[in-house]
């Protein structure tokens, strides 16, 4: 049973084992159904936090990593703006006209911290010197596209955080350079997230990597891997593949993702931060429109890291907001979400201009039930739906599923097993989390536990996001 590196909220029941809805393998048929998104709900409090520090003069995308330290019980996020821009601080708000046209300009590190997740601080950390001043939370410079996460896995202290980016040359630098064509892949290392090491370059990558760079640790694999961008002739922007054993020897990356064929260069893979989730890999696809100058945050998974698919083509899961809000012109995930109180955060870069306008940047929250990603409900309003699983091995005691049935019902059933046939099942009528499904007579699956079973679960105005074995 794997986890995400850093955060132990994504392993599954002890003793069992979670599948997600969205994930085909566990499928082998399926009558009057389909696979939707679930629903994210924005903070009323957004944005939470907006450029504000003379050494922020420009968001753009952000490229923020959050996560939560269960010891500090502390919220840590940290960004990547550009901390100089020569046109956009040289240009009045009223001279403005779009397109932006960027000339020089740098970006840097920054990090905040929060007590709930809402309310940030930027702290002067005393590190790093901005004008003439360290009174800043810069920790880091001459670094594009910047992931950062926590390792605990590592033997040393010092190499517990990671960051994973595109070194450049401090200081300002030209659109060609800030484009790729400069630079080379980097590691720093921390053992606090705030104190870093100097970058450590790795140059085996070989990927122009001005995106979002995400790295993570891979159990199935025994490695690292890490995601990037490559471009393709004719087809723009694409997902890069790399990894390694050490996190200094990396695979010369490979693509892992494009558009579709009918989307060719109209729609482009901008950035796919990739993080593991019950027993498979979960991506948070930027989509670039060409045509519309938008981008737009769509779901993609994996089993392995290695093949990928879109979950839901063209349907966004954090959808963009109205005309001239904080979040309508582009959105931009952050590396993964974090769970809190019963609950998934996904924290976002929002803006109010599209891709190449003058537009602010925002630092923003959207807020999603456990494991709804993506869930399977009946076809047509007021219809039945049944799902037939694969074969799936029976590890635990009770199977326990999350779902929302309130209004409606679901039930499943063991074929081939007439103690758990689906006409036993109690009907689950609640949204519920990892919730036990019984049948009558109260039979427990001790005497299937290392079996495998096919389930059958019927779906009547409701919504399966996952389902799995506990003890």
């Amino acid at each position: 049973m794997g986890t995400a590196p850093g955060w132990g909220w994504f392993s599954v029941a002890p003793g069992g084992q979670k599948y997600l809805a969205l994930d085909s393998r566990i499928i082998d048929r399926k009558e009057g159904v389909r696979l939707s998104l679930g629903a994210v709900h924005k903070d009323p409090h957004n944005p939470l936090f907006i450029a504000d520090k003379p050494w922020e003069p420009r968001f753009d995308n952000l490229y923020a990593n959050v996560l939560f330290d269960e010891q500090e019980k502390t919220f840590k996020c940290w960004y990547n703006p550009f901390i100089q821009d020569e046109v956009f601080t040289s240009t009045p708000k009223s001279k403005r006209v779009s397109p932006y046209r960027p000339g020089k300009r740098e970006m840097g590190v920054c990090y905040a911290v929060s007590r709930d997740g809402l309310a940030w601080t930027k702290p002067e950390l005393g590190i790093i010197e901005f004008g003439g001043s360290t009174q800043n939370n810069l920790v880091g410079l001459a670094a594009h596209g910047v992931g950062v996460f926590r390792d605990p896995r590592d033997p040393d202290p010092a190499r517990r955080y990671k960051m994973f980016f595109k070194a450049h040359p401090p200081g300002l630098l030209s659109l060609v350079q800030q484009r790729g064509s400069s630079g080379q892949f980097a590691a720093r290392f921390s053992p606090d997230g705030v104190h870093w090491s100097e970058h450590v370059e790795l140059p085996g990558i070989d990927a122009p990597g001005d995106t979002h760079n995400n790295a993570f640790w891979a159990p199935e694999l025994n490695k690292y891997v890490g995601i990037t961008r490559m471009r393709a002739p004719g087809w723009g922007r694409i997902v890069g593949r790399t990894e390694s054993a050490d996190f200094l020897h990396w695979t010369k990356a490979v693509e892992a993702l494009r558009s579709l064929p009918e989307e060719s260069v109209h729609r482009q893979v901008y950035a796919m931060p990739v993080f593991r989730y019950a027993n498979v890999y979960l991506g948070l696809a930027m989509m670039f429109d060409t045509d519309t100058d938008a981008v737009d945050c769509e779901l993609t998974w994996s089993p392995d890291t290695v093949r990928w698919e879109r979950v839901c083509p063209r349907t966004p899961l954090i959808p963009r907001g109205p005309q001239g809000s904080y979040d309508s012109g582009c959105i931009y995930a952050a590396a993964y979400p974090v769970s809190y109180q019963g609950e998934l955060r996904l924290y976002y870069a929002g803006s109010n201009g599209t891709h190449g306008s003058w537009r602010d940047g925002f630092f923003c929250l959207a807020r999603l039930r456990p494991d709804g990603f993506a869930g399977l409900e009946p076809a047509e309003p007021g219809t039945k739906g049944t799902v037939i699983t694969q074969p799936l091995r029976c590890s635990g005691k009770q199977l326990r599923v999350s779902a929302d049935a309130a209004g409606g019902s679901m039930r499943v059933g063991i074929l081939d097993d007439d103690r758990f046939r689906l006409e036993r099942c109690e009907p689950v009528r609640a949204d519920v989390t990892d919730a036990p499904v019984r049948w009558r007579g109260g039979q427990s699956l001790v005497p299937l536990k290392g079996r495998d079973i096919r389930l059958q679960v019927e779906l009547r105005s409701a919504k399966l996001y996952s389902l799995g074995f506990s003890d």
